[in-house]
C-alpha cells in the first residue's frame, strides 16, 4: 500500500511541476511580447556622494552645505550639493557622478 501511494504522490508532484514550469514560462514570455522594458542598472559611480561634497568645500571652504543628493538628470546619476554662500544665497552645484566633473 505504502508504494502505490508514494507512486501515486511522485506522479502529482511531477504533474504539479510541469504545470508550474509552463505557468512561469508563459509569464515571461507574455511579459517579453508585451514590450515590458527592462531597466537596466545604473553604472557603478566613480566619485561618491561624499567626495563630491569634499570637492565642492575644498573649492570655497567659507560655504556652508545645506544638503546633498544623488539624483538621475537626463539618464545619467548626478550628485547635487545645496550650500548656502557667504553673502547669504543658496547655490545648487551638480557633479557627475561618473567623472566628477562639475556640470553647473
Amino acid at each position: 500500500m505504502k508504494t502505490l501511494t508514494t507512486a501515486v504522490e511522485t506522479r502529482l508532484i511531477r504533474s504539479l511541476q510541469t504545470r508550474l514550469s509552463a505557468s512561469l514560462l508563459m509569464f515571461l514570455l507574455a511579459n517579453i511580447c508585451l514590450g515590458e522594458e527592462v531597466i537596466p542598472p545604473p553604472p557603478p559611480l566613480s566619485i561618491s556622494l561624499d567626495q563630491a561634497t569634499k570637492q565642492i568645500i575644498k573649492n570655497d571652504n567659507k560655504i556652508r552645505v545645506l544638503g546633498a543628493e544623488t539624483e538621475i538628470i537626463d539618464g545619467k546619476q548626478v550628485h547635487v550639493i545645496k550650500v548656502l554662500t557667504l553673502d547669504g544665497r543658496i547655490q545648487h552645484f551638480k557633479i557627475d557622478a561618473e567623472t566628477g566633473e562639475i556640470i553647473n
